[in-house]
């Protein structure tokens, strides 16, 4: 059997060079149609990024700042090129590549295969998710690819990475999809959920193509799990799903991506923790915690239940939890699973962006204070979202420590809960007391999990 379906192989050579390739033993002769066909998609990208130099530690300091201010007012900002990948998506020039590629960069230079050149913009970009949605400024109709649902994806599946690894040209590697729900592993900066693959993912690989036997874009090739720099077959794409939801909100005009809210903190459930609940197997993410705006909250869900599935698919890491909350869409509603009491039971939630309310009341500390230039701004639920705060946090955040908050040891995303004793809640009220006639100043900060003291002299 084995030598008549080579046999049949052979025989349909000539129609495997004209098509993708529909059997294993046509692809066992090459992946030459596929390439033909996904290849003129994937571009290769060069990107300008103007970065200004820095200092010294003494260029801040109030003192020494008279004496530094000349040498250092000459230095003129560097630039830095930055070389990646990226995949056109539609005729009209719609390219996801990765933030870290092109998210900073101030000129953007996109090359197709067939070495047309074309500028290019962001149109959308998250730092978070590491995407990037650009315009290419052509009238011209140009290759795309189409994009393959992610749920579809299994593993096992044979795939091809499409890039311009390390500078030397479009290159094809190939291998096979490792594994799904991949969350935390990357080694780059997105975070998330993620494809896994062993097809060899190398530097200039970012922002370019993950595609099955049929040309379809399965995820966006990101990162790879290294000690040496080189590809070690452990590499991470986002997939395709999440890169629609960013097209689409890219096409309504939205310059930053809506990421819906949870507002609840968990963790995933261990065999210890079901064991102790009752449950016959680990799974699921139990609620330790929710802020009183989230939507799950709204929903009916509390402390200790356990959500295992959003829009019905079962999720197992807050990572996965957000990308499917990622994947509906702010605006939407999700049908959401979750166990009380060893009983299943289901909610719709309303799925928004964090609200930003009540009002953040973003100040910078005038001359008049101890402590100018400082920014702060009130706690709120888009704020916690934004600086990554823990639910539980309130009081007013530090978004530019400015120099003297520097000097004083302050940073950004620390919260400031306490000024000489007093509770802190809202700016004003900061400036305030720093106004005052005073010659030390006392802080309680929290900075991550931790409680802070902070005391100088002014």
């Amino acid at each position: 059997m084995k030598i008549l379906a080579i046999l049949i192989a052979l025989c349909a050579a000539p129609l495997a060079a004209q098509q993708v390739p529909q059997s294993a033993a046509q692809m066992q002769l090459s992946f030459v149609p596929v390439v033909k066909q996904a290849a003129p998609a994937v571009v290769n990208i060069y990107a300008r990024i103007m970065t200004q130099p820095r200092g010294t530690p003494l260029q801040s300091d109030p003192f020494f700042e008279r004496f530094l201010r000349d040498p250092f007012a000459t230095r003129k900002p560097r630039v830095q090129n930055s070389l990646g990948s990226g995949v056109i998506l539609s005729a009209d020039g719609i390219v996801v590549s990765n933030y870290h590629v092109v998210g900073m960069a101030t000129d953007i230079r996109v090359v197709l295969n067939d070495r047309r050149e074309y500028a290019a913009r962001v149109l959308l970009g998250d730092e978070e998710s590491d995407l990037a949605i650009l315009q290419i400024d052509t009238p011209d109709a140009l290759p795309f690819l189409d994009l393959r649902a992610s749920d579809s994806v299994e593993v096992g599946e044979l795939a091809l990475a499409i890039g311009n690894p390390f500078g030397v040209g479009q290159t094809v590697s190939s291998g096979i999809v490792s594994g799904l729900a991949r969350s935390g592993g990357s080694g780059g900066s997105g975070q998330g959920y993620f494809v896994q693959t062993d097809a060899p993912i190398n530097p200039g690989n970012s922002g370019g193509a993950l595609v099955d036997t049929q040309g379809r874009l399965i995820g966006v090739n990101t990162s790879i799990l290294t000690r040496s720099g080189g590809s070690n077959g452990i590499g991470f794409a986002i997939p395709a799903d999440l890169v629609a939801a960013f097209v689409a909100q890219a096409r309504n005009g939205s310059d930053r991506f809506k990421r819906p809210w949870a507002g609840i903190s968990g963790q995933s459930l261990d065999a210890d923790m079901a064991e102790t609940m009752g449950l016959d197997r680990p799974g699921g993410i139990i609620i330790a915690g929710l802020h009183p705006a989230s939507p799950f909250l709204d929903a009916g869900l509390a402390v200790g239940d356990v959500i295992v599935g959003v829009g019905g698919v079962a999720v197992n890491t807050p990572a996965e939890m957000i990308y499917r909350m990622s994947v509906v869409g702010a605006g939407a509603k999700a049908d959401v699973s979750f166990l009380r009491r060893g009983g299943e039971e289901r909610a719709q939630v309303s799925l928004l962006a964090a609200p930003d309310i009540p009002s953040r009341e973003e100040t910078v500390l005038d001359r008049d204070t101890v402590l100018p230039g400082l920014t702060l701004v009130r706690v709120n639920p888009a704020v916690l979202d934004e600086m990554n705060l823990s639910l539980e946090v309130s009081g007013v955040a530090v978004t530019q420590p400015g120099r003297f908050g520097r000097r004083a040891g302050l940073r950004y995303g620390d919260v400031i809960l306490e000024i000489n004793g007093e509770t802190v809640t809202r700016p004003g009220q900061a400036q305030d007391i720093l106004r005052g006639d005073m010659r030390r100043v006392s802080m309680v900060v929290q900075r991550g999990a931790r409680r802070i003291g902070l005391r100088f002299r002014v």
